[in-house]
């Protein structure tokens, strides 16, 4: 099991105009390929934040829940999955030209047993899930560059 992947690109807009995009949360099924959607409780989003999602992967439906761990308005933002304890985040960084974020999955302490089976029966073993991930966060950052800069 990888307990970190990252992809980063880098957005012609300040950060604020990224973070913007990066924490409106209930906009993920819009960037992610497998994230289809993110439900939002109790408002705009901040450390704290719950939300409910719904993932698919092609005819694989599955619901997660998540708490936002980290949240530094224009530099970082993070939830924690509950049902694989996987942590999803996004940090911003200003350049000369713009703002370089980057998305990591980690899992500091590993995923649970019934995520390891899953990704192993339903997702064709872990160093492919990976693969698949990484390419998912490449495409997400390319939503999120494209949203930013207009």
């Amino acid at each position: 099991m990888s307990t970190s992947l990252s992809a980063s690109i880098d957005v012609q807009a300040p950060p604020a105009a990224v973070w913007a995009v990066v924490s409106d949360l209930k906009r993920m099924g819009e960037w992610s390929p497998q994230c289809k959607k993110m439900t939002v409780l109790g408002g705009e989003p901040k450390l704290g934040t719950r939300t409910i999602n719904l993932n698919k992967r092609g005819p694989l439906v599955w619901p997660t829940t998540a708490k936002v761990v980290r949240f530094e308005p224009e530099r970082r933002l993070a939830f924690r999955v509950t049902e694989n304890h996987t942590i999803w985040s996004y940090e911003l960084e200003p350049t000369e030209t713009g703002t370089r974020v980057t998305e990591r999955r980690e899992a500091p302490g590993g995923t649970t047993a019934v995520s390891n089976v899953l990704v192993r029966l339903a997702f064709g073993g872990q160093r492919n899930f990976d693969g698949e991930l990484e390419r998912g966060m490449n495409a997400t950052l390319a939503k999120i560059k494209a949203a930013a800069e207009k």
